[in-house]
C-alpha cells in the first residue's frame, strides 16, 4: 500500500517560462497554472492527502512588473468563479496563509468568500499561501509571543511545539515539491519543512498533472524518513 503523506506543499514554479516557450504572454502561463491547481487539488483529495499548501504569491512577488501583479491579483477571482462548484462537490475546504491586506479589496473578498463557502467541508484542506513569506511569518509569530509575555498573558517558556502554533501554518510538512527544475526553497515554510522530503520536479507547473503528483508520492514512499535518528 502506497504511503500517503498527510501534508504536502508545492512551490508552483514555471508558469512564465512555460508561456514564453509557447510564444504566449506570462499571464497565459498563470491562467493555465490556475487550471492545474484544480487538477492537483482534486487528485490530492482523492488520494487522501489531508492538507495541500500551494505557494501562490510570495512577499517578494511584489517586485514583478505591475501588469503581471495586476493579473495575479485577479487570478483568485478567475479561479474560484470557475472551480468553486468543483471544490464544493468534492468536499474540499479552502484556507489561506499570509497577509491579505495588501491586496485589492476585491481580491480579499474573493478569497474570504471561498473560505467561508467551504468552511464546513471535511475533505482536503487546500491552503493558498498568498502574500506569504516564511521569514515574515516567523517574525510575526515572535512578535505575537513576545507581546503575550510582555502583557503577562504567559510565561517566557516557549517550546518548539508552542512556537508552531503562532505561525500561519502550524503543521509540519511531510513532502515539499518544487516544479520546473529550480532547486531552492524561496522563503517558503522554512520552519515547517525541517524534516520534509524534498522533490524537485523538472515539469513546469502548467504541465504538472495527476501522474506527476503520483510519481512524486511514489518517490516519497520509497524514502527512509529517520527524523535525525536511526531505524
Amino acid at each position: 500500500m502506497k504511503v500517503i503523506p498527510e501534508t504536502v506543499a508545492i512551490i508552483m514554479d514555471g508558469n512564465g517560462r512555460w508561456a514564453k516557450a509557447k510564444g504566449l504572454p506570462r499571464t497565459a502561463g498563470h491562467k493555465k497554472g490556475a487550471d492545474t491547481v484544480r487538477t492537483v487539488a482534486l487528485e490530492a483529495n482523492r488520494l487522501g492527502i489531508k492538507k495541500l499548501i500551494l505557494y501562490a504569491f510570495s512577499t517578494e512577488n511584489w517586485k514583478r512588473p505591475e501588469d503581471e501583479i495586476s493579473y495575479l491579483c485577479k487570478l483568485p477571482g478567475i479561479f474560484f468563479n470557475s472551480y468553486i462548484k468543483d471544490l464544493m462537490k468534492n468536499n474540499i475546504r479552502v484556507t489561506f496563509a499570509g497577509e491579505l491586506e495588501r491586496f485589492p479589496e476585491d481580491t480579499q473578498k474573493t478569497i474570504r468568500k471561498a473560505v467561508e463557502q467551504t468552511a464546513h467541508n471535511t475533505g482536503l484542506e487546500l491552503c493558498i499561501a498568498i502574500n506569504y513569506g516564511s521569514r515574515r511569518e516567523m517574525i510575526l509569530a515572535a512578535q505575537k509571543y513576545a507581546q503575550e509575555v510582555a502583557d503577562g498573558k504567559r510565561a517566557n517558556d516557549l517550546t518548539e511545539e508552542e512556537f508552531s502554533s503562532y505561525l500561519f501554518i502550524p503543521e509540519e510538512v511531510d513532502l515539499l515539491i518544487r516544479t520546473s527544475g529550480e532547486e531552492r526553497i524561496s522563503n517558503f515554510l522554512l520552519w515547517q519543512i525541517a524534516y520534509s522530503e524534498l522533490i524537485f520536479d523538472p515539469t513546469p507547473w502548467p504541465d504538472f498533472d495527476e501522474a506527476s503528483l503520483n510519481e512524486a508520492l511514489e518517490v516519497f514512499a520509497a524514502r527512509d524518513r529517520r527524523f535525525g535518528g536511526l531505524k
